[in-house]
């Protein structure tokens, strides 16, 4: 992979000369090869079976402050050049905006870290298909109200990734990512609920076994089976750490700069401001070795840094792009392309001594629909999860809708749970939230 990824340089390097040739006064651009396997089995039998091998450019020219983009999948000489002076083309054509540009210089990686994010393995088909049939089984066999299964899958990616332009950078690195996912459907009186587990690493040896993924997704099926509807009420609810990104998932889009150039965003003019209670914090860690969100650069060659996005409360910096940066009078901190392993404070409570300090509430393990509003803050989603009293589960709940405002929500975070979930960007416990309208029967 080291000599493709050398292949992928040279490309770029000669790409970013065409561009000057063909009269682009900057450019830069951005390629990346994948080869991976995807299996699935439904019922103990191969359903799927695909192998990838992708690849591809994009690029982006500025004539003055004119800027034209073009990207192809296909990466023979004759293409990459129609690519570049269809790019030119599109820049002699557009408006000049006075933000647009590559990043500035200053801002630019140059020696990026090695983050330990390349772990190859074989593709093996035969050895993926075993490990989707194994969890497929393990819920199965776990229990007899396993009725059905949507399948497992295992997933196998490894990749090279380079950014290059014309002040000089051309940076790359490569990458693995594993996973393997089980969903199965259980019955009960006339009962059907479905739930899942699933395991992502760097490393295919870090994976949970197959047979406990599958055992994981039968529990929590099983779990579900017997819910029951709630009246409308008003109670403390604490979202279980699986769904708890997701929660501050909208924070990143409403910190983000395109939001807030847009005024498009419930947290306009909020830097500075107290958003969260004193004990919170929000830090980012973009050079986690191993880390599934780690990443030496972002995807406009700017460095990545250690950030205190939120301390003690209060919102530090907003997430920039050299282009939000420029049209909010900023530095952009490195944020093209998304957010890089932030790390959530915890209050130290295990899940079972939240459901202790919530006494009478809603644990909610699942959330449907797209009822946020970034632009308001207004939150509205269909839930599922256990009716809670006296600090024990009491029974299943479905078919509810827990409503909020975000910047309430935050607000009132009471705590949040010792026990991470660490299979995404953002690395959390559980968090409970005061009070929030529950809409039942």
């Amino acid at each position: 992979m080291q000599q493709q990824l050398n292949d992928i340089q040279s490309i770029v390097d000669d790409v970013l000369k065409l561009a000057l040739s063909k009269g682009a006064s900057a450019a830069e651009a951005s390629m990346s090869k994948v080869q991976g396997i995807s299996v699935s089995s439904r019922l103990k039998n191969v359903e799927t079976v695909e192998f990838t091998n992708d690849g591809g450019l994009g690029i982006s020219v500025y004539v003055g402050q004119c800027k034209g983009s073009a990207s192809t999948a296909d990466l023979s000489r004759d293409a990459l050049q129609l690519a570049v002076e269809k790019a030119v083309q599109i820049a002699r054509h557009t408006s000049e905006d006075p933000c647009s540009g590559i990043a500035e210089p200053s801002t630019l990686v140059s020696e990026p870290p090695d983050l330990d994010l390349y772990h190859p393995q074989e593709l093996d088909t035969e050895a993926a298909l075993q490990q989707a049939i194994a969890a497929e089984s393990a819920a199965l066999d776990h229990d007899s109200r396993i009725a059905n299964s949507d399948g497992a899958t295992y997933n196998a990616n490894l990749g090279a990734k380079v950014y290059g332009n014309t002040h000089g950078v051309n940076v790359g690195y490569c990458s693995s990512r594993y996973s393997l996912s089980c969903v199965v459907i259980g019955e009960q009186d006339g009962d059907m609920q479905r739930d899942y587990s699933y395991t992502v690493s760097r490393r295919a040896d870090a994976l949970d076994s197959a047979e406990q993924v599958g055992v994981d997704a039968a529990k929590a099926t099983v779990s579900r089976l017997g819910s029951r509807k709630i009246g409308t009420t008003r109670v403390p609810v604490l979202f279980h750490r699986e769904l708890s990104p997701g929660l501050f998932g909208h924070f990143v889009s409403a910190i983000s700069g395109g939001s807030l150039y847009r005024k498009s965003s419930f947290l306009l003019d909020q830097r500075g401001k107290q958003l969260f209670p004193e004990w919170f914090s929000v830090s980012e860690r973009p050079h986690i070795l191993q880390g599934l969100a780690s990443s030496p650069f972002d995807n406009e060659g700017v460095r990545t840094t250690d950030l205190e996005i939120v301390e003690q409360g209060v919102l530090n910096h907003y997430l920039l792009t050299s282009y939000s940066a420029r049209k909010l009078g900023m530095v952009t901190n490195g944020h093209a392309g998304g957010i890089h392993n932030w790390l959530i404070s915890d209050t130290g409570q295990s899940e079972k001594s939240l459901l202790k300090e919530m006494g009478t509430g809603l644990l909610v393990t699942e959330l449907m629909g797209q009822g946020v509003s970034i632009v308001t803050g207004d939150y509205s989603r269909g839930a599922a999860g256990f009716w809670v009293e006296n600090g024990e589960i009491q029974f299943p709940v479905h078919e509810v809708t827990i409503a909020g405002n975000l910047k309430d929500m935050y607000r009132q975070i009471l705590a949040v749970g010792s026990e991470q979930e660490t299979r995404g960007s953002i690395r959390t416990g559980a968090v409970l939230i005061d009070n929030m309208q529950i809409a039942g029967d």
